[in-house]
């Protein structure tokens, strides 16, 4: 971002930060949290700490930061060096990124660059260059809305969880559009204020799918006869048992040729099950799946299930959940990648919830962009794009999340 783009950029953050930011709500319990901003001009402030909402209000709009963020913990002295901060106890908090879940449209879009070797690649950044083992990288991705969609879907599956396996209430229970790429999903209850590390990740594991027993892990499965199979998964089970069963039922009952391809079963007992989807469904409320139908064995129902449950986990940054120091992006606030603001999501409506309408910050004003390579997205109702090489006149909000994204510089703006 040149020195124009950048004063273009923090122009507009200024504006949102005087007049259009919410100060209600920022977060619960200011007092205790420390925050911590990325400024523009380069570095970052931690250790700080406000008395009150209306004082961190002010704070954001006399130093314009291009990030903001706040602990997931809460501190005796928010404002000390981390060892004598006094840790009283945190939020339990998910990252949803669709960074971490893997999506065809992120080949079109998404682009790394070796920092070694200058190998260029398509999709999910490697941990090692392929050509030189190299493995520091140069990121370019996009936020289009099958990526978000993806996110959102985990995040659904997340919340059902929490809610329906953990007992968390609605009340409890929030989750946010991060402004870039994802979801956070946070839990404000005192029953996981005091968790440690293992105990969190105790959760983790169990939103992954990570350790579940699903009765054909023992190693000599493949030496079991056929009245030895495993006990299937009732529909009216509880936790992951009763979770797989269901999600299983689901599986057989909506699956196709290419879904059962999908979790490696052969073309011919794919067959087999497509014949007889209805014995086998109808089997949950006698015996069990698993000897429903002749010549579908421990091997095919054990791929079956392996798949399910890969479907069913929620696919989070488990590195952000056990940490109890975490800084975490601060709820109204604009995301320095993007321009657009963390917002909290109505549970009850998630699904209709639209981060590229609902998360706009910008409504007036304009700019000429110098764009070098942009697909095709959109904001609110309007289409942009796909631009290449070329210059163009965009609403502020487009010209703003182009210009973060590191997809173009600004020429002229007239911001109002």
């Amino acid at each position: 971002m040149n020195l124009g783009s950048s004063t273009f950029v923090q122009n507009v953050f200024r504006g949102y930060y005087a007049e259009d930011c919410n100060t209600q709500n920022f977060v619960m319990a200011t007092e205790k949290r420390e925050f911590g901003f990325v400024l523009f001009k380069g570095g970052m402030l931690r250790h700080r700490s406000f008395k009150d909402q209306r004082e961190l209000a002010l704070f954001l709009k006399s130093y314009v930061p291009s990030n903001a963020y706040y602990s997931c913990a809460y501190y005796v002295d928010p404002e000390a060096e981390m060892e004598k901060k006094d840790w009283i106890g945190a939020d339990l908090v998910f990252d949803i990124d669709a960074d971490h879940i893997p999506t065809t449209c992120g080949k079109v879009h998404d682009e790394w660059t070796c920092g070694v070797c200058g190998f260029v690649g398509k999709g999910i950044t490697p941990d090692e260059c392929p050509t030189c083992g190299g493995q520091k990288f140069e990121v370019k991705t996009w936020p289009c809305e099958k990526c978000l969609e993806s996110a959102k879907s985990e995040t659904i599956k997340l919340l059902d969880m929490l809610q329906t396996d953990f007992g968390f209430s609605q009340n409890e229970t929030h989750a946010f559009f991060s402004g870039h790429r994802g979801y956070h999903v946070h839990v404000e209850s005192d029953v996981v204020q005091k968790l440690d590390t293992m105990a969190r990740k105790e959760i983790v594991d169990y939103v992954t799918g990570l350790g579940f027993n699903d009765g054909f892990n023992n190693s000599d499965h493949k030496k079991r006869i056929e009245s030895r199979f495993p006990t299937a998964p009732r529909l009216g089970d509880y936790g992951w048992r009763g979770r797989l069963a269901r999600g299983m039922y689901d599986f057989i009952l909506s699956s196709k040729e290419e879904d059962l391809e999908k979790a490696e079963v052969p073309k011919r007992i794919s067959e087999l099950i497509l014949r007889n989807k209805n014995a086998i469904l109808k089997s949950w409320e006698d015996v069990g799946p698993y000897r429903a139908v002749k010549g579908v064995g421990l091997e095919t129902w054990r791929k079956i299930v392996e798949h399910c449950v890969a479907i069913l986990t929620a696919k989070i940054d488990t590195v952000v959940t056990t940490d109890i120091h975490r800084l975490i992006r601060l709820t109204g606030a604009l995301h320095g990648k993007t321009g657009l603001k963390k917002i909290e999501c109505p549970i009850s409506d998630i699904q209709a919830f639209d981060p590229f309408k609902n998360a706009v910050a910008f409504k007036e004003g304009a700019a000429t962009v110098s764009v070098s390579n942009v697909p095709e997205f959109r904001l609110g109702e309007e289409i942009f794009g796909p631009f290449k090489n070329q210059k163009v006149e965009l609403p502020t909000a487009a010209a703003v999340l182009i210009v973060c994204k590191g997809r173009g510089e600004v020429v002229d703006y007239n911001v109002q």
